[in-house]
């Protein structure tokens, strides 16, 4: 063992199932596990303040685990192109260890990485652990084009077999010969690799909930192995079936924590596999494992498909002449609270946004989802968006979510929107999800007066959808006929009543 390594610990952020660090610890005299804040990805005002929080908490936990193998974990900032030939050099590095990144930015900013490291003599080792699979050997297997059904994606991985098992973390006897220089660095170089707070990084912290999700490894192992321990839940588990009302989540929201990295796929995947051994349980794509597996549809779409995230140039996405109206999409980016909805709440409030009522383009609610989500994973969110949107994947436009029945049908006393509308908390259920349908008195007895401590509809959802439904059908057909409709935008009409950006406002003076 010779190597002084570089371990640039990315999106795994964890010890578990972590093959590249492993390779790194059995084949190194000296370790530095590295954290970049790169500016190009940690981006203050393009991250929201609960998805930092949830960074940092995974950062916290990472740091903490390696110390408790005489280790720890150097935080540097810059863009990984430019700082880490600096660290190749101040720490005379021979080798450089990472997990496989599948986006387009990534891959890019990873051969730069591998250009430079190759300038300095530095062999570069990654390991594919991300991912339950290899998915450019999904797209090989496709005959190299990304399967885009779900059933096409299953036929195909049943010629690769299950993932691999994961690898076990590294213990203090993996570390018995390798040393981290710069352990307790004093003063300055603590200051300079140390973590940074949210207040260091600018952020408001008056608006800030309490943590419902904290970040890091510890976190996701106990909460995983919290659902595990209810096996007749995981084996009934069908996601339809859940509730998207729920004032407790009524899904496992593991999401963040596969997202980051703090839980590994495979891992995840394995576990199920040990609780439905020898019983009865659920299938794809319903199942917990088949929404692994949508993950990873959307993964391999991602790689195969040109410009997955926009609608542009994109060969499986419709064109659709969208409106461009940004009082509307300022009325619609609320989700700043806990960071998290459940899948069904998503998929109404992108509906709403996009073919139902709005009609703005998918890649605006994406951009939202991307900054506020804690799960806001890039390929997931891009894939999500194409289907919900009826641009790619799902092709019935015309089953549209209503804002008022689905909640109607969900919760029907309104107790979700109780808790996050505390302004409507006491209208009757009869007029929790229309409130501007109450009469003026009951209004006054709920103290909330629609168009004053309220906003009034800003559509009608009965007729707009209507006329969106015969706008999908004109794109559709155009596509068929393969007419390139214009890319460029419709400017909306603006309306008149306050939008809720508005009225929130106006509350909190």
């Amino acid at each position: 063992m010779t190597h002084v390594c570089v371990h640039w610990f990315r999106k795994g952020l964890r010890l578990h199932d972590n093959p590249a660090l492993l390779s790194a610890l059995r084949e190194c005299k000296e370790i530095y596990p590295v954290f970049i804040l790169d500016p190009c990805v940690h981006n203050k005002d393009a991250v929201g303040v609960n998805r930092w929080r949830f960074l940092l908490g995974a950062l916290q936990d990472l740091d903490g685990s390696l110390r408790k193998l005489n280790s720890r974990l150097f935080v540097v900032r810059g863009k990984p192109q430019d700082v880490l030939p600096k660290l190749f050099l101040e720490w005379g590095v021979s080798r450089l260890t990472y997990e496989y990144d599948t986006e387009p930015f990534s891959r890019s900013r990873d051969q730069k990485v591998a250009e430079r490291a190759k300038e300095h003599g530095v062999e570069v080792v990654y390991k594919i652990s991300h991912t339950l699979h290899d998915v450019d050997r999904i797209i090989e297997e496709n005959g190299g084009k990304a399967p885009l059904t779900y059933v096409r994606f299953q036929t195909v991985l049943k010629n690769l077999g299950p993932p691999k098992r994961p690898v076990p973390a590294p213990s203090v006897q993996d570390m018995k010969d390798v040393r981290t220089p710069c352990l307790d660095s004093p003063g300055a170089k603590e200051q300079q690799y140390g973590l940074p707070t949210l207040d260091e990084l600018g952020h408001d912290l008056s608006g800030l909930q309490e943590v419902l999700f904290p970040g890091g490894e510890e976190e996701a192992l106990r909460r995983l192995e919290e659902h595990m321990q209810r096996p007749g839940w995981v084996c009934s588990f069908e996601k339809p079936q859940t509730s998207p009302n729920s004032l407790s989540p009524s899904t496992t929201v593991l999401s963040p924590y596969v997202t980051f990295g703090c839980l590994s796929a495979r891992t995840f995947w394995w576990r199920l596999t040990d609780v439905y051994q020898g019983k009865k349980h659920s299938a794809p794509p319903v199942s917990l494992h088949g929404q692994l597996l949508w993950r990873e549809f959307y993964y391999t779409a991602s790689v195969g498909v040109p410009n997955f995230h926009r609608m542009l140039d994109n060969p499986v996405c419709t064109q659709i002449d969208w409106d461009t109206n940004p009082e509307y999409l300022a009325a619609w980016t609320e989700l700043r609270r806990e960071g998290w909805i459940h899948h069904l709440a998503r998929h109404a409030v992108a509906c709403f946004l996009t073919r139902g009522d709005l009609w703005i383009n998918w890649e605006e609610g994406q951009k939202v989802f991307e900054e506020l989500l804690l799960d806001g994973d890039w390929a997931l969110n891009a894939g999500n968006w194409l289907w919900l949107s009826a641009s790619a994947f799902f092709l019935q436009y015309f089953r549209v979510y209503s804002p008022v029945a689905f909640g109607k049908k969900t919760d029907k006393q309104g107790d979700y929107i109780k808790k996050y509308l505390p302004v409507l908390k006491k209208f009757p259920a009869q007029y929790i999800y229309e409130p501007w349908k109450a009469p003026l008195s009951v209004q006054q007895a709920a103290g909330c007066i629609v168009g004053k401590d309220y906003p009034c509809p800003i559509v009608e959802h009965e007729v707009i959808s209507k006329k969106n439904i015969q706008r999908m059908k004109a794109s559709y057909a155009k596509r068929s006929q393969g007419v390139p409709p214009s890319p460029q935008p419709n400017t909306g009409v603006k309306r008149k009543a306050p939008s809720v950006l508005d009225m929130l406002k106006k509350k909190t003076k």
